[in-house]
């Protein structure tokens, strides 16, 4: 039996409602996502999924092409300074 694994990636956006969601069902579609955490003041979202390689491999990649049409780092703010 193949057990689980969890990733829990960091993205840079906390305050974009439709962005968070976008990435949400991107990275859902793909795996079991657990949790979506959203923090304005850093301007970071931090979502917990678990599942086999290839299925967080693909949820990872799908997260990251959603974020990288999406989110423009050029104008990121946040308590972490760029």
């Amino acid at each position: 039996m193949e057990l689980p694994l969890e990733s829990v990636p960091n993205f840079s956006e906390g305050r974009d409602r439709d962005t968070i969601a976008a990435i949400e069902a991107a990275l859902a579609a793909r795996a079991d996502l657990l949790d979506v955490h959203a923090d304005a003041d850093h301007n970071r979202s931090v979502f917990t999924l678990v599942g086999s390689e290839r299925e967080l491999g693909d949820a990872l990649l799908g997260g990251i092409a959603c974020a990288k049409e999406r989110i423009d780092l050029r104008r990121h703010e946040g308590a972490h300074p760029r």
